[in-house]
């Protein structure tokens, strides 16, 4: 593996981190959140190709990523798991209505937030 993919999955964080900007001025919740997530999943696995030198594996679990690339004891696990339960494994209408009723505004903020702190700290462990 090498800086170009390493570079590729930090350019795809920050897409989808500023794709999360893009839908909380539009007030969608529910994809503010699925962004951010996605953003820290990226970021996490450009950081598991400069440890291990290798593929990340197929998973959208942060907390094993996390794991995996020995952050485990120094990341902010609260903001992890948060994220970790938003991820939409399916587009079936009763999946998204449950996770949308527990997605407010100021639940969005707060992880928007926090999510931005997050991308930020994983950056520095980047080369």
């Amino acid at each position: 593996m090498n800086e170009k993919t390493i570079d590729n999955w930090v350019k795809l964080s920050e897409y989808d981190f500023e794709t999360a900007g893009a839908m909380l001025k539009a007030g969608r919740y529910l994809y503010v959140v699925f962004t951010c997530r996605q953003a820290v999943e990226k970021l996490l696995k450009a950081i598991y190709v400069q440890v291990k030198n290798s593929t990340p594996p197929y998973t959208h679990n942060l907390i094993k990523l996390a794991e995996e690339c020995n952050l485990i004891n120094q990341i902010d696990i609260k903001t992890i798991a948060e994220l970790n339960s938003c991820y939409i494994k399916t587009r079936y209408s009763e999946e998204l209505e449950k996770l949308s009723a527990a997605i407010t505004r100021e639940r969005t903020e707060v992880i928007y937030r926090k999510t931005e702190e997050l991308i930020q700290w994983l950056k520095k462990e980047i080369r």
